[in-house]
């Protein structure tokens, strides 16, 4: 059984329609890219899954439960960690008071993230409100690990960051993949980078999941169409 599961799912902002019969599935342990162009309904998505958005038509389930009928934060506490874009750091926080902040127990600790990230150490006590862009993402991308999650959706996580910093996330959720059994949902633009950690794929095309299948079998003439300017 799939660990996550949409079927059939549409969803809408008032009276416009944003997703019309979104489906696709994510195992234990899998990294699925969910890829797109701007405005194809990726984030849509992820509000989907998270309960951050209405009751849509359609199934979406989570380990076998029904998160439909969820309110979020029970979504949340069913091991569902999400990453959002644009970070949304708890500025007035310090570096540790973001990260205990929605903690639960687990592995993740805050020594087990600044193993990770040692910077996020480096900055315990800062706030939030000073640390640069790169820092702010290793922040948000810790802060969702102290939930100790069994999913991790990351939402274009390493967008507008230097390269040097996006290298070191993008070898965090290596190391992630290769060292915990948590099931990752990443959406990205990079496909190179993508290629060395994703196993699956799933294209958007005007919020409809229009192709499915193994990374490795995307195609030039696939990218061309759904993800080329």
């Amino acid at each position: 059984m799939s660990l996550l599961s949409l079927r059939n799912v549409t969803a809408f902002y008032g009276p416009s329609q944003a997703l019309f019969d979104v489906s696709f599935s994510l195992d234990e342990g899998q990294v699925l890219a969910l890829l797109g162009r701007n405005g194809m309904g990726k984030s849509t998505t992820v509000k989907v899954i998270c309960r951050l958005l209405g009751n849509p038509d359609g199934k979406v389930t989570f380990d076998g439960r029904d998160l439909t009928a969820l309110p979020s934060f029970r979504a949340a506490r069913l091991g569902i960690g999400l990453v959002p874009e644009g970070r949304r750091c708890f500025t007035n926080l310090t570096v540790h008071e973001n990260l205990i902040a929605a903690a639960r127990p687990g592995d993740w600790t805050f020594e087990t993230v600044a193993q990770l990230f040692p910077a996020l150490a480096e900055r315990r006590d800062q706030s939030a409100a000073s640390l640069s862009g790169g820092e702010q993402q290793m922040l948000a991308i810790g802060r969702a690990l102290m939930t100790n999650p069994r999913l991790l959706i990351l939402d274009e996580a390493t967008e507008g960051l230097a390269p040097v910093i996006r290298q070191q996330i993008w070898a965090a959720i290596a190391r992630l993949k290769r060292d915990t059994g948590m099931a990752i949902l990443v959406i990205d633009k990079s496909l190179s980078e993508l290629a060395a950690v994703a196993d699956r794929a799933v294209i958007l095309e005007k919020g409809r999941s229009v192709w499915a299948g193994d990374f490795g079998d995307l195609t030039a003439d696939l990218t061309d169409r759904y993800l080329g300017v």
